[in-house]
């Protein structure tokens, strides 16, 4: 999902010596990673009311504003920066839309409902697949992907952000570590239990239908 890392840390040696061409191909080398995680993570009923390409817009000023601090002071990869900067706004975005929103939306999920990418979906059924899920497994793929994207939005906030990050966003181990700030085995062990849990909420829907 996002750049390879050795051009971007070329890119940000360029940035850093004052090459203004580099600022831009940077941030557009990671326009469209940020566009996809936006879509991803942004709930449903949210992008009813606000545009992607809103927010998007938002991240890049943003991204393009504080990119001096960030080479200061940066510790993490680029990506899994601007990643945060695009998860902040998404979370404005969603603030802002229940204020002043007409009705209620308490109960709509901000961030990291149903995921917005079904061939990640399908992918993540072939890792969870198990002989439990025979009925599943004969079902068609959009019936497959509708059945673990609604699994996924009823596991817990964290569950799902594990889930989301490892197999929608494409994050190795050590860059969920990274951005939870926590060991590696750590967030191992947690995407074990959230992958574990996800796959009981599936087996438990198979056995009850």
């Amino acid at each position: 999902m996002w750049p390879e890392s050795d051009k971007t840390e070329k890119l940000l040696i360029r940035v850093g010596d004052g090459d203004p061409e580099a600022r831009n191909e940077l941030l557009m080398r990671h326009r469209a990673s940020v566009e996809r995680l936006i879509k991803l993570r942004l709930d449903h009923k949210v992008r009813r009311r606000i545009a992607v390409s809103d927010v998007l817009q938002n991240v890049m000023i943003e991204a393009n504003r504080r990119l001096s601090d960030f080479l200061s002071k940066g510790k993490m990869p680029f990506h899994l920066w601007i990643r945060q900067i695009a998860k902040d706004r998404i979370i404005d975005a969603y603030r802002r839309h229940r204020k002043s929103a007409k009705r209620s939306v308490d109960r709509e999920q901000a961030i990291d409902g149903r995921p917005n990418d079904r061939r990640s979906t399908i992918l993540l059924a072939g890792v969870l697949e198990d002989k439990e899920l025979t009925p599943a497994a004969r079902a068609t793929q959009k019936e497959i992907a509708k059945q673990v994207e609604l699994a996924i939005a009823d596991l817990s906030a964290t569950d799902r952000d594990i889930i989301l990050m490892r197999h929608y966003e494409q994050l190795g181990n050590q860059e969920v570590a990274d951005v939870l700030e926590i060991s590696e085995q750590a967030a191992s062990m947690r995407y074990l239990r959230a992958l574990k849990k996800l796959r009981d909420h599936l087996i438990n829907d198979s056995q009850s239908d």
